[in-house]
């Protein structure tokens, strides 16, 4: 009776022969092939590995179908792959069964994919709603204006600048009319300023130095 390492050698020539030329098969190491199903474009093409153990076929292989080329198959359609070829291998234990697992995929590709969607999720929701936060955000920004400032008429800017030296800087005594009109409307008679009282605080004031 054969040892499972002398089975193993049988089979993996077997295979070698069996999947010349097919680009769909690999053979990793002398212990692990892959199958790739569908093109490679295609949202539903996903690839099975078996690694043989050191009891094989006396076992069933190791499957995974967590290789980087199933990143984009769903997780419920992984797990029926799987459950369909663990089904399938205990049917053959104690034969090379590799050859039979990767064909027995074939007739219910179909089937077993018929979970996964054709092409990837689209995320144009997510996108619009970007869209309309960054026009809100605009949109905020845009009525945090400062408030205006007052307008003086022509009339306004010219009395202005009648007050002032025409540099800018209002003249000594710019509202003494105001002010004498003031207290000639609240104080009396007697209180209100003389004429030199005016006149001497019009003069302008004598430095120290001057005196």
């Amino acid at each position: 009776m054969s040892t499972p390492l002398e089975q193993q050698t049988d089979e993996r020539e077997a295979l070698q022969s069996i999947y010349e030329g097919d680009t769909n098969f690999k053979e990793i190491n002398s212990t692990t092939f892959q199958y790739k199903y569908g093109e490679e474009d295609n949202y539903k093409s996903f690839l099975v590995e078996l690694q043989w153990g050191e009891n094989y076929p006396d076992e069933a292989p190791t499957i995974n179908m967590n290789t980087f080329y199933n990143r984009n198959l769903l997780p419920a359609v992984k797990e029926e792959i799987q459950a369909a070829l663990n089904t399938e291998a205990t049917q053959w234990l104690g034969c090379g069964m590799t050859y039979t697992l990767f064909e027995c995929l074939k007739d219910n590709l179909e089937q077993l994919t018929a979970g996964q969607p054709e092409s990837a999720p689209t995320i144009k929701a997510v996108d619009d709603g970007v869209v309309a936060l960054k026009i809100s955000d605009a949109d905020a920004e845009a009525g945090k204006k400062e408030p205006k400032k007052e307008q003086l008429t022509k009339a306004q800017k010219r009395r202005q600048w009648e007050r002032t030296d025409h540099k800018g800087d209002r003249a000594r005594g710019w509202d003494w009319v105001d002010l004498v009109k003031h207290l000639s409307q609240t104080g009396s008679k007697d209180d209100a300023p003389t004429a030199a009282e005016i006149a001497a605080a019009a003069a302008p004031a004598l430095h120290p130095l001057n005196n």
